[in-house]
């Protein structure tokens, strides 16, 4: 704040106004320094990122759906497997169709990854070529 002292008349007049210099001059200042500290943060190693596109599943007859439940069973289509050893059987069966038919798993999104793995390994020593998971898609923000 600025005051004026010794004005001609006696009366002392009081100058209210606020100098506004200084802060231009240090918004100008930390302009400056983020326009050049920015690049600098922002550099990344170059690379070709892969491009995805949200496709939906085209459901054939042919497709086999793997349902894992919370607790771990697992159902063919809609038939309860009772044990691994049946899996791989089913799983055998299919893979010697021409052409093959895509295994699709859906799971609980609660179950062990364990019961999934199982799944998986069963079809890939069976000779199941494509296997895929079931999603549900991500809600829109």
């Amino acid at each position: 704040m600025a005051m004026s002292v010794g004005s001609e008349g006696g009366e002392e007049e009081v100058i209210s106004a606020i100098n506004t210099t200084p802060l231009v001059d240090v918004m100008l200042v930390l302009l400056i320094i983020f326009l050049i500290t920015i690049p600098v943060v922002t550099q990344t190693v170059p690379v070709a990122l892969p491009s995805v596109s949200n496709i939906p599943t085209i459901t054939k007859p042919e497709n086999v759906v793997i349902a894992v439940d919370r607790d771990g069973n697992v159902y063919w289509n809609t038939a309860l497997v009772p044990n691994n050893q049946m899996l791989r059987e089913q799983f055998q069966g299919v893979a010697v169709m021409t052409p093959q038919p895509e295994v699709h798993i859906r799971a609980d999104k609660n179950v062990r990854y364990e019961y999934v793995g199982r799944v998986v390994v069963a079809a890939q020593r069976s000779g199941i070529m494509k296997v895929g998971f079931i999603t549900e898609p991500a809600a829109a923000r």
